[in-house]
């Protein structure tokens, strides 16, 4: 550990108890110390994410992991590599997300020893929920019975504290006030009543939660996700999002990260606008290893339902490497909904409202957040991505659907960084409107809970299912046999046609070079391209594209 830089990080965090916090962190690194570390492998080509509850695939008599494990393998085999499990630790709402306990693996879905057999065949990436924590929480109940451990663990209202500034994905109050017995306390919770934010203005809130960090490693999670990282730090009078001492943390826990896990991935989940995300890759080497690509779902749904690739293409000039050991986390689905933040300042509001209105026309839902002047605005869209991609009549046209949605995944497995899939995209699932109608809540549009058997049968027998599946095993199968899908080798935007979306990637140690190339629209289009055609394994001199199709040429 570099104890002089770890030292001016806590000096900008914590002022003149600067001192305190070294010592106490001096006195956690060295019990860590004394256990056995593993490294993890360097990402390749070959790593790809699949994002999933603990529980969404379950078989009676059976823990939720270990079905997951044994069906993983049964049906997935080594295509996918790393596993992102949601939060599996006990909870009390959020699907996950409100957790009670950050310690103990929830009984309903197994313990300790399936995740240490799971990490066995799979790469395993663990969810922090280090902003906030259940109000059923003993360290809340603590707070709430005037326990003076945990006085300073949470934020009570302070009418001094300027909130104006303030910016939140929620229409929810900023604070809420708690009863206990004879105790009433109030706490700052951004995204519910439930989710009371933790105080790491408070030294050993920040220990704690450092040592949670570091058990988690040492438990086997190659990466791990600082879900909502950008809330962590308030200071009167600012928005309390992005502020430099969040980034000061989190880079003292990637230095804790590469000293004792070398390899392990720090992952960071910002649901906000481009500039503002990928400022935690800090210099490229002292924060996160991959932040969330937040952008690239909307833009791509926006192109597929424009039958126009410009503004994906714009943006995606702007994406290129970050460094050696820093890459971005690509997806286009995950258990929440499509994020509408990412597209500020890229699209227009006029097509901003189009998706909203095509989501709605599709069986989805359109979620809100709170603005500091009192307004509210679309935050996200809450439905199955692959639903949200038909135009009108096209989701009654299986086959060109299921195009449709391989063709947008092809940009997912192609484009700089790492694929993380989401496991209803996998099998090829769709809108979960029980799930809405019996919950209320938007985002269980997309979070259906699967049985293993059934799963296995349909993959089969099911026509969406089998299709999408299949052609989403083929894709994987091929990028991971190319160098040139390096999660650090380089990316050019290729300007084809506005219908088209291509992308060059070379990977300048092995000197492959192939061009990945969608049609987003249901034109068919001739392309002036030479090479060898991966995936019909010909060569071509012409590139002609029926609707929705899409290749990889390696050049």
């Amino acid at each position: 550990m570099n104890w002089n830089s770890v030292h001016d990080k806590l000096s900008h965090v914590y002022k003149d108890q600067s001192e305190e916090a070294l010592q106490l962190l001096k006195k956690l690194v060295e019990r860590w110390s004394l256990k056995e570390w593993t490294q993890s492998e360097i990402l390749s080509e070959k790593n790809v994410y699949l994002i999933t509850y603990a529980d969404s695939i379950s078989s009676p008599g059976q823990a939720p992991i270990a079905t997951l494990h044994k069906f993983l393998k049964q049906e997935v085999g080594e295509l996918i590599t790393d596993v992102h499990l949601l939060p599996m630790f006990p909870f009390s709402s959020d699907d996950g997300f409100s957790v009670t306990d950050y310690r103990q693996i929830n009984p309903e879905f197994g313990d300790w020893k399936d995740i240490e057999e799971f990490s066995k065949d799979y790469r395993l990436m663990y969810d922090f929920v280090a902003n906030h924590m259940s109000k059923s929480s003993l360290w809340f109940q603590h707070y709430l019975n005037g326990d003076l451990e945990y006085k300073n663990y949470f934020i009570p209202r302070d009418e001094e504290f300027d909130i104006t500034k303030v910016v939140r994905p929620r229409t929810s109050p900023l604070f809420h006030t708690y009863r206990e017995g004879e105790h009433t306390k109030t706490a700052w919770t951004t995204f519910s009543e439930d989710q009371v934010d933790i105080n790491f203005k408070h030294i050993p809130a920040f220990i704690e939660m450092t040592d949670i960090l570091l058990d988690y490693l040492y438990k086997g999670a190659s990466s791990i996700r600082l879900d909502a990282i950008g809330f962590m730090w308030k200071e009167s009078g600012t928005t309390c999002i992005h502020l430099p001492q969040t980034h000061m943390l989190i880079s003292i826990w990637r230095e804790l990260v590469d000293q004792f896990k070398p390899g392990a991935q720090i992952i960071t989940e910002t649901n906000v606008p481009h500039e503002e995300n990928i400022s935690y890759f800090g210099n490229g080497q002292n924060e996160a290893n991959q932040v969330y690509q937040f952008s690239l779902p909307p833009l791509v749904l926006h192109s597929y339902t424009t039958h126009d690739a410009t503004k994906l293409s714009n943006w995606a000039k702007e994406i290129n490497n970050v460094s050696n050991t820093a890459t971005y986390f690509n997806f286009l689905a995950s258990h929440d909904g499509i994020g509408m933040r990412p597209t500020e300042g890229i699209l227009t509001e006029s097509e901003r409202e189009k998706l909203v209105n095509k989501v709605e026309e599709n069986g989805g839902r359109v979620s809100y957040k709170s603005n500091p002047d009192g307004t509210e605005t679309v935050y996200e869209l809450n439905i199955n991505y692959i639903d949200a991609l038909a135009n009108g009549e096209e989701i009654k046209d299986l086959s060109l659907h299921a195009k449709k949605a391989l063709s947008a995944h092809s940009i997912l497995l192609s484009f700089i960084g790492v694929p993380a899939i989401y496991y209803h995209s996998l099998f090829g699932s769709q809108n979960d409107q029980l799930g809405v109608k019996t919950s209320g809540i938007n985002r269980r549009i997309n979070r259906e809970k699967l049985k293993s058997d059934q799963l296995s049968h349909e993959l089969k027998n099911s026509k969406r299912r089998n299709i999408i599946f299949s052609g989403m095993k083929a894709m994987i199968s091929k990028r991971k046999e190319l160098s040139a899908f390096s999660p650090y080798a380089s990316q050019t935007v290729v300007e084809l046609d506005n219908r088209v979306f291509a992308i060059r990637r070379i990977n300048e140690e092995t000197g492959q070079s192939i061009l990945a190339v969608a049609n987003v629209s249901c034109d068919t289009i001739t392309l002036d391209v030479k090479g060898r055609d991966l995936f019909n394994n010909k060569n071509i001199e012409t590139l002609y594209l029926s609707a929705y199709d899409y290749t990889w040429i390696e050049e």
